[in-house]
């Protein structure tokens, strides 16, 4: 069982930063990718990033050069550092974990999201 909390949020000016945290508590065999995903207000939820165990990454065009995905597999916790933001990063963040359970079943795990509003 494993449950993910996300925190940072928050309101913040166009050009500002915001780091938001993932952290995962629960036991598990395995957590292999993480990633956060965003909801805009009428848009569907979208891939922002991701970052495998190994450390590899992938970003959504929009966010390239701007936002930083990170990870501390010791504490199992997620990270992204969001900078020169856009009203457009305006949503509802949410992390996600491919997890694998003790009894070697494969989950995707979900946060309860966090708001990042930015004004312009």
């Amino acid at each position: 069982q494993v449950q993910l909390v996300e925190s940072g949020g928050g309101l913040v000016q166009a050009g500002g930063s915001l780091r938001l945290s993932c952290a995962a508590s629960g036991v598990a065999f395995s957590i292999n990718t993480m990633a956060w995903y965003r909801q805009a207000p009428g848009k569907q939820r979208e891939l922002v990033a991701g970052i495998t165990s190994g450390g590899s990454t992938d970003y959504a065009d929009s966010v390239k050069g701007r936002f930083i995905i990170s990870r501390d597999n010791a504490k199992i916790t997620v990270y992204l550092q969001m900078n020169s933001l856009k009203p457009e990063d305006t949503g509802v963040y949410y992390c996600n974990a491919d997890v694998e359970t003790i009894a070697r079943r494969a989950l995707d795990a979900w946060g309860q999201g966090t708001l990042v509003t930015v004004s312009s």
